[in-house]
């Protein structure tokens, strides 16, 4: 674990952009050492995983937990029940789901709507143009909080090519009025808040190499 590391960055980002700790695949008492400093918000992808922490946790009341994994329609009522924010919304079908899901259990999580600005086999999202046209459809929809888009550059891309695929993502949530961005990840953190991002999800600069 490298707190040095961690507090150096979070004095080296601006006020408007938060850190997601991309906590999966590291331990509880890790979270809670990081918790420790003044981290509150926490990134998990896989559901088991993450409610086994949370119940160890659950005395840490200051935690926000978010989903940032691909979600899996038979486990939407879980992610709604344990959840705050939810980063990786990438169908109609799926924000639907999560949307009657919340009404029945009468939450109101933030949603992120995770869109691909380039041909990657290997990322689900939106189009922007299946989103730009399915977006009066979408706000129509009950108990969830649109605050945002994701995005997720493919590997191996140069420092440009991901700025130009960050700035494209903050240009279509401005055009959407859509707040934030959960963009960056800790190779290319630095390009994502230069193109806007407003959320930057840091796993092995904070806790290391994985196990």
């Amino acid at each position: 674990m490298n707190l040095s590391n961690f507090l150096k960055i979070k004095d080296k980002i601006p006020p408007n952009v938060n850190i997601l700790a991309v906590s999966k695949g590291f331990k509880s008492q890790e979270i809670k050492t990081i918790h420790n400093i003044g981290q509150n918000d926490f990134g998990e992808s896989k559901f088991q995983e993450a409610f086994e922490k949370q119940l160890i946790l659950k005395e840490l009341e200051q935690i926000k937990w978010h989903f940032i994994g691909r979600i899996q329609s038979n486990k939407i009522r879980k992610i709604v029940q344990n959840f705050k924010y939810i980063h990786s919304v990438d169908s109609l079908e799926k924000l639907k789901k999560i949307s009657n899901v919340a009404l029945e259990e009468q939450e109101n999580p933030f949603i992120l709507l995770q869109v691909k600005f380039s041909d990657d086999p290997n990322k689900g999202g939106f189009t922007p143009e299946l989103l730009i046209s399915k977006w009066r459809e979408i706000l129509e929809l009950k108990n969830i909080k649109l605050t945002g888009l994701m995005t997720i550059n493919p590997k191996g891309l140069s420092s440009k090519d991901n700025s130009v695929l960050f700035k494209k993502c903050r240009s279509l949530a401005d055009s959407l009025q859509l707040r934030d961005c959960s963009m960056g990840m800790s190779g290319d953190w630095k390009e994502a808040i230069d193109a806007g991002s407003t959320w930057v999800r840091l796993g092995s600069l904070i806790f290391g190499e994985r196990y």
